[in-house]
């Protein structure tokens, strides 16, 4: 079976020019196809391409879109025709007096010729103010979206500031991504959900819950997930991704991605039966991030801390470096050149006894002694064996 070829699509610049010659949002042509607002801005963005269903409708809007523009053009007015006018009859011109011959005519002087306006060149961004500029675009939603993955609002804070300094200091790579906020995010979630989390001395603390009580049911149902679950069903339903860029994001295949989604939206379903609806679920997650007063350092205290943790990392690296190398070298002036075979250690014999001096003889000994010296010292008569 022969799969029919995918239907064309304009290049994602002239999607979001079709947009917006139609004076449609985002979100509207996201309920016209039935899609997110957020997958609507990756295609406009080219970071992603509709497949299926999706594309195919997708396409279809934007050719109908194509032919209103192509129609609401107006078509150039053709020129007047010159009516035709019956000639006039020549009037007699009166003729000039001397005097009159005489004066000479006024030139006409030549009029200035406008001078074209050179259009305006972009402004170039430096790194930092790009930096700041995604800072600012990026870094309250991300603080809201941590919020829910960990409930607690210090360690969401510090988990934006945290991926945000990484992006710094990789800055020309994450400059250059298709999907800079997405960068940041992952690392964000990342640092978030970190299990050494657990060992800080602040995790110890409990923070003070949410004020409503709607929300703090949804909130320790959140965080009863497993984590895993809790990131796929924040990105899906609370940030509005595709399950393909969820599954890339959270680093695994589609069908996973999809059984984790289902079981949380069951989990939560199972202890609050009204927001079995997907979109209802997507409304009370933005309510809930919303309600908290979660604020976002500036970017250049951002900035000024990344660097300066930078040249901690630096220095401390090089005092290690430093501290190796003297190491290294006093070890190596006082090694031994030749082997030296170790020395076993003594051990008690116990047992023997003691050795004793000799005293003076008494008169039988010396009896003794002086009869063996006087006897001849013959040995033992030899037996000749005899016949029998």
């Amino acid at each position: 079976m022969t799969r029919s070829p995918a239907t064309p699509l304009p290049p994602p610049k002239a999607r979001r020019r079709l947009r917006e010659t139609a004076t449609l949002t985002q979100t509207q042509l996201a309920d016209r196809v039935g899609v997110t607002p957020a997958t609507v801005r990756a295609w406009e963005s080219g970071r992603t391409t509709p497949r299926g269903r999706k594309r195919e409708a997708y396409a279809k809007l934007l050719k109908t879109l194509a032919e209103e523009e192509t129609v609401r053009a107006p078509e150039p007015e053709p020129e007047p025709e010159s009516k035709l006018e019956p000639e006039a009859k020549p009037q007699p011109q009166p003729e000039p007096q001397p005097e009159e011959k005489a004066k000479p005519q006024p030139q006409p002087q030549p009029q200035p010729q406008p001078q074209p306006v050179a259009a305006p060149e972009p402004v170039a961004l430096t790194p930092a103010q790009a930096f700041d500029a995604l800072y600012a675009f990026s870094a309250p939603a991300l603080v809201r979206q941590a919020f829910l993955l960990t409930g607690r609002r210090e360690q969401a804070r510090e988990s934006v500031e945290r991926a945000f300094q990484a992006a710094w200091e990789h800055w020309p790579e994450v400059a250059r991504d298709r999907d800079p906020v997405g960068w940041v995010r992952a690392t964000a979630y990342e640092y978030a959900l970190s299990p050494w989390q657990r060992l800080r001395p602040r995790h110890r603390h409990p923070e003070p819950p949410p004020a409503d009580p709607g929300d703090r049911t949804l909130l320790n149902t959140l965080l009863r997930l497993p984590p895993r679950h809790r990131r796929t069903l924040v990105l899906y339903d609370g940030v509005g991704l595709d399950l393909p860029e969820t599954a890339a994001e959270t680093e695994a295949s589609t069908p996973a991605t999809a059984n984790r989604l289902l079981r949380a939206r069951e989990a939560v379903a199972g202890r609050l039966p009204a927001l079995a609806d997907p979109q209802v679920l997507n409304r009370r997650l933005a309510e809930l991030a919303s309600n908290e007063r979660l604020r976002a350092a500036e970017p250049p205290t951002v900035r000024r801390g990344g660097e300066r943790r930078a040249r901690l990392r630096t220095r401390a690296a090089i005092a290690f470096t430093v501290a190796l190398i003297g190491t290294t070298a006093l070890t190596v002036r006082t090694a031994p050149t030749h082997y030296e075979p170790p020395v076993s250690p003594g051990q008690a014999v116990r047992g023997v006894p003691q050795r004793v001096a000799p005293g003076a003889l008494s008169d039988e000994e010396l009896e003794l002694r002086q009869k063996l010296r006087d006897q001849v010292q013959d040995g033992p008569e030899r037996l000749s064996p005899r016949l029998e």
